[in-house]
């Protein structure tokens, strides 16, 4: 089939494999990222080391989440590159990274027939981000230095 003859079934074909793979990815990743963080050793409940480790802990955890977000969006433009939507890697990994934030103030636009895949890469994009937010939060809870849960089960 022509690329310029994308029915949107075609569109929803490419769309809904990415989004389910992006998704078992990010929870995969950011479940290693999460059981790391709550491996690394905590420390006491008073003074800045408790803190400093806290922050270590969490910029690293921020670091894999984003590299985790790069690598998604670059399957969404290795996507668009492949089935001719966009032609060059910068300006589809631009694009993606647009439409999976919904920055889209990047001035690039996919041709007509393929424009319901940036808006299913979007929705991903709102999915991903939501996991995101889940996984950190948990992370914070856990590993937070002073007061709260730490450790274990309650009880």
């Amino acid at each position: 089939m022509n690329p310029q003859d994308a029915p949107w079934e075609v569109n929803w074909g490419w769309g809904l494999p990415l989004i389910v793979f992006t998704v078992v990815v990010h929870v995969c990743g950011m479940g290693l990222i999460t059981e790391r963080a709550n491996r690394l050793p905590g420390g006491g409940t008073t003074g800045w080391r408790p803190m400093l480790k806290f922050l270590v802990r969490l910029a690293i955890a921020a670091l894999l989440a984003t590299a985790l977000h790069a690598f998604e969006a670059a399957t969404w433009a290795a996507t668009y590159m492949h089935i001719g939507a966009l032609s060059g890697g910068r300006a589809a990994m631009l694009y993606s990274l647009g439409a999976m934030t919904s920055y889209g103030h990047v001035g690039l636009f996919l041709p007509p027939e393929w424009q319901l895949l940036g808006a299913l890469e979007a929705l991903n994009g709102m999915m991903l981000f939501g996991l995101t937010t889940a996984f950190l939060f948990a992370i914070i809870q856990r590993i937070w230095p002073f007061g709260g849960h730490h450790g274990g089960p309650p009880g």
